[in-house]
């Protein structure tokens, strides 16, 4: 099974360390710690599964249609005489 280190992702996708790890702080691409837990950095690796699921997440699709529009009603301004 591959897997990748964010130095590896962030040549692949043309990004910054920080943006690899926001995407993983934020959930939206999955990694496993495998530091040990003294050092106290984690030490992240992403699965090639995982990798093609945040593809998928983040493939560009056509925008949702805009909702119809509602017409107002008429504003009936009544004067007193």
């Amino acid at each position: 099974m591959a897997t990748y280190g964010v130095k590896d992702l962030c040549e692949f996708f043309a990004v910054g360390e920080h943006t690899v790890l926001g995407w993983i702080a934020a959930g939206e691409l999955r990694a496993i710690d495998v530091s040990r837990k003294q050092s106290g950095r984690p030490k992240w690796r992403i699965t090639q599964a995982a990798l093609e699921a945040f593809e998928a997440l983040r493939a560009a699709s056509p925008p949702a249609p805009p909702p119809p529009r509602r017409r107002r009603q008429a504003e009936v301004i009544e004067f007193i005489k």
